[in-house]
């Protein structure tokens, strides 16, 4: 079964359909997932779909099953790419390349991801954290606190700060650095939670080497020009001249239907253009403007066989490849308003993604986008069957309790395109998944399911549960409280409450093991949400009036917005309130 979903899946890929494609690896990796050529295949259609971020998740599955296959790493380049991560990609790749180092995938992505990078760097910060580590006032601020000046006498640790002045895009390569942490608080003027601020880290050395290139400069010698006599006039051939006198009254016939389309009088539209491909049968123009009008005429079989014979024309003359295109997508928009059923839209769907190969235009995507979801909707109506979904969830039920989850999956997976309106199914599939560690996959479900039913209590202890296991203990403490809204006696809730407090509170208590601390913190630190927290002039003052002004402190207590900004920094880890 699962062969099967690939292969689908593949066909899907190879036709562009990406997100179908998405879909049956998916559903192929329910029944086998430790298989990590799916994941590779998966994370190409995310990419492809411009969904980075999934792509990356697959692409670390992938290389986590299997840490020997170079393709792998190719697929973890091209993610971190998509994320504009291009530090990251750089070490995909060159990974990849010390098991294979004649793999050319690799060796011309690692060529992009680098030259990416360069370009990258001049532009301006794109830091969070402002202009804080610019010009010579860094080093004097490290210099005057007491708590940053020995580190200025480790060369690891002044090499780090460097590279990161130079990008500060590169800070997050540096966060689990207590030593960078303590800076960045020192910076902020905020004291940073840390522990061991003297103990020495393995930090990967920063690259700072640069090539610069200084252009050759050439001097070009100037010519005298020596004039040549005039050519004599040549005659021109009775038939050439006959040409030329077709082609400009075809030209001023396809102006006359243009004048005459403007208006809306489409009749008197066809006849210029007739003459006009009677005139000129090499311009395709004629019969690209011809279809239109049949287009808005409604006359679409008309339409359909002007645009074919335009695209044949089009290659045997070698017109220009956006003539053709645009004959292509004015067939599978007519293809669309013919449609009558779901595979009706396949030929329209052919016909822009031909147009698309031709030539790259943002409308015909969007017809294609349009076309491909009109397809998948009547898909789903002519699929509709409430009865036979119930059953496979059922099914999904019974396998569930014999924790056979990827069984489980396929039937509720099933339930789903029978009924894609039940939120309990979309809830059993999240725990599948839950249970599967397909972490995304869950929380996407869970979501799906209170979008659906948001008086659900299920769905929010699913996604609060997903929440968890993700250690975004604060989210999940909202999704509980959400929950709670609409059942406020649900044990579950209650009990997810009671779990992320107890990890709320042993940041609090400073009970976090060094490793913990440091996995939550970087985890904070890219929190954007952590990251305004920090740059606000007026919260940055709130902390330090919470750990040096303790009457300022009791004041700002008193606001629970200020109080709700500082228990996430104390879940992160960031800060420490007594």
């Amino acid at each position: 079964m699962a062969d099967e979903a690939k292969a689908k899946g593949n066909a899907a890929f190879s036709a562009g359909n990406y997100a179908d494609a998405v879909r049956h690896f998916t559903d192929a990796i329910a029944l086998s997932p430790d298989n990590h050529v799916l994941y590779s295949n998966r994370s190409a259609a995310h990419a492809s779909l411009n969904q980075y971020a999934e792509a990356l998740s697959d692409a670390q599955k992938t290389v986590e099953l299997k840490p020997d296959w170079p393709k792998g790493y190719s697929r973890l380049g091209a993610a971190h790419v998509g994320l504009r991560s291009y530090d990251d990609a750089v070490s995909a790749y060159r990974k990849g390349l010390d098991l294979d180092p004649t793999n050319d995938a690799l060796q011309s992505g690692l060529k992009d991801a680098r030259s990416a990078a360069v370009k990258s760097r001049p532009s301006s910060s794109s830091s969070p954290f402002g202009d804080i580590f610019s010009g010579p006032e860094m080093w004097a601020k490290l210099t005057a606190d007491p708590s940053t000046r020995p580190f200025l006498q480790q060369p690891d640790f002044v090499s780090m700060m460097q590279d990161i002045q130079k990008n500060p895009s590169n800070l997050n390569l540096y966060m689990k650095d207590q030593r960078v942490m303590q800076a960045l608080g020192a910076l902020l003027n905020v004291k940073i939670q840390t522990r061991n601020p003297g103990e020495e880290m393995d930090i990967p050395g920063a690259q700072t080497t640069s090539d610069r290139k200084r252009p050759a400069e050439a001097e070009v010698a100037k010519e005298k020009e020596v004039p040549e006599p005039e050519p004599e006039p040549m005659e021109i051939p009775d038939e050439e001249r006959e040409g030329r006198e077709r082609k400009a009254q075809a030209q001023k016939e396809k102006e006359a239907g243009n004048a005459a389309y403007k208006k809306k009088d489409f009749d008197t539209a066809i006849e210029h253009y007739t003459r006009a491909i009677e005139l000129d049968d090499e311009d395709i123009s004629f019969l690209t403007n011809r279809a239109a009008v049949y287009l808005e005429m409604g006359k679409y079989e008309e339409c359909i066989q002007d645009c074919d014979k335009a695209v044949e024309r089009g290659r045997e003359l070698r017109s220009d490849y956006k003539m053709v295109a645009r004959a292509l997508t004015r067939k599978g928009t007519a293809l669309v308003k013919l449609a009558k059923n779901s595979k009706d839209f396949e030929p329209a769907i052919e016909a822009f993604q031909k147009a698309l190969t031709e030539h790259r235009n943002p409308d015909t995507l969007k017809k294609l986008n349009d076309a491909e979801k009109a397809k998948k909707e009547l898909e789903q109506q002519e699929y509709f069957d409430p009865k036979l979904a119930d059953e496979e969830r059922e099914k999904g039920n019974e396998y569930f309790k014999e924790q056979k989850y990827p069984e489980a999956v396929r039937h509720y997976t099933e339930a789903l395109r029978r009924n894609p309106k039940d939120p309990k199914v979309y809830s059993n599939r999240a725990a599948c998944y839950t249970k599967l560690t397909a972490l995304p996959e869950a929380l996407k479900d869970a979501e799906k399911c209170i979008e659906l039913d948001p008086t659900f209590a299920k769905g929010y202890s699913r996604k609060g549960a997903v929440q968890f296991f993700m250690k975004e203990y604060d989210k999940a403490m909202e999704t509980y409280q959400e929950g709670l809204k609409h059942n406020p006696r649900n044990q579950e809730l209650l009990d997810g409450i009671k779990r992320c407090v107890e990890q709320i509170n042993k940041a609090s208590r400073g009970d976090l093991t060094p490793d913990e601390l440091k996995e939550r913190q970087a985890k904070g630190m890219q929190d954007p949400e952590i990251q305004n927290i920090l740059t606000d002039p007026v919260m940055r003052q709130v902390l330090v009036d919470f750990q040096e002004n303790p009457k300022a402190a009791q004041e700002h207590s008193k606001n629970p917005q200020v109080m709700s900004k500082i228990q996430k920094l104390v879940s992160a880890g960031i800060v420490q309130i007594k």
